[in-house]
C-alpha cells in the first residue's frame, strides 16, 4: 500500500465510505489517466470553478497557465485550491430508479502551489505530460522556446489533503424488483470507453 494522503473533515468520505481510499497512488493514477479536472477557488468572495488540464510528476500535480494568471496569483498568495477529477465509464442500470448508478473513479484534492522557476524542472515536467499522452513524443517535438517559457506559468501543486472514491460492478436489486421485465446491468457510457 502506498502513502496515505492527509484527510480531514472536508475530505473524509462519509457516504458509501467503503468505496473510499486515501491512497496517494490511486489519486496520482487517476490524474495520469484522465488529465482533466475542475479547479475551484474563491475570488472576491464568490466561488469560481474552471476546467483545467493537469498531470502528475514525482508525486506532485502540475498545471500550466498564462503567466500572471489569477490562479497563479491566488496560489502565490498562499491560498489553497480544490481540484476534482472524475472518470465515469459505465452506467449501472437497475430494475428500480433508486438503484441506478454509475461506475466511476473520482478524487477531491486540496493543493497549495508555487511557480516552477527552474528551466530544467519546467522541461522535465512538460516532458512527463507529453510522454503520458504518447510514449517518447517529447523526443520528437520542439521543446518550449524562450518566448514560450516567459509567457507560461507552470504551477507545481502539492497535495495537502484529499480523498479517492470509486465504484465498480453491477446493479443492486431489491428482491421484489427481480421479476420486473426490464434489462439491468452495466452499459458503456460511450464507445470510446469500451
Amino acid at each position: 500500500m502506498s502513502e496515505q494522503v492527509k484527510h480531514t473533515r472536508r475530505t473524509k468520505v462519509r457516504r458509501a465510505n467503503k468505496r473510499a481510499s486515501y491512497d496517494r497512488d490511486q489519486i496520482i493514477r487517476l490524474v495520469e489517466d484522465v488529465k482533466l479536472g475542475h479547479l475551484a477557488m474563491v475570488v472576491d468572495g464568490e466561488p469560481l470553478v474552471m476546467p483545467i488540464t493537469l498531470w502528475a510528476h514525482e508525486n506532485n500535480l502540475y498545471i500550466h497557465l498564462a503567466n500572471n494568471n489569477r490562479i497563479q496569483r491566488y496560489l502565490e498568495s498562499g491560498k489553497q485550491v480544490c481540484i476534482s477529477v472524475c472518470e465515469s465509464k459505465e452506467w449501472v442500470l437497475a430494475k428500480s430508479a433508486y438503484h441506478h448508478s454509475a461506475n466511476y473513479r473520482s478524487a477531491v484534492i486540496y493543493c497549495s502551489g508555487t511557480k516552477v522557476l527552474d528551466r530544467d524542472e519546467f522541461n522535465q515536467s512538460f516532458k512527463t505530460c507529453i510522454n503520458q499522452i504518447e510514449v517518447d513524443r517529447w523526443d520528437k517535438i520542439r521543446p518550449p522556446n524562450d518566448k514560450e517559457w516567459k509567457v507560461t506559468a507552470l504551477m507545481k501543486l502539492t497535495i495537502d489533503e484529499g480523498s479517492f472514491k470509486s465504484r465498480s460492478g453491477g446493479s443492486i436489486e431489491e428482491p421484489e424488483d427481480l421479476a420486473l421485465p426490464v434489462e439491468n446491468g452495466v452499459k458503456a457510457i460511450c464507445p470510446f470507453h469500451n
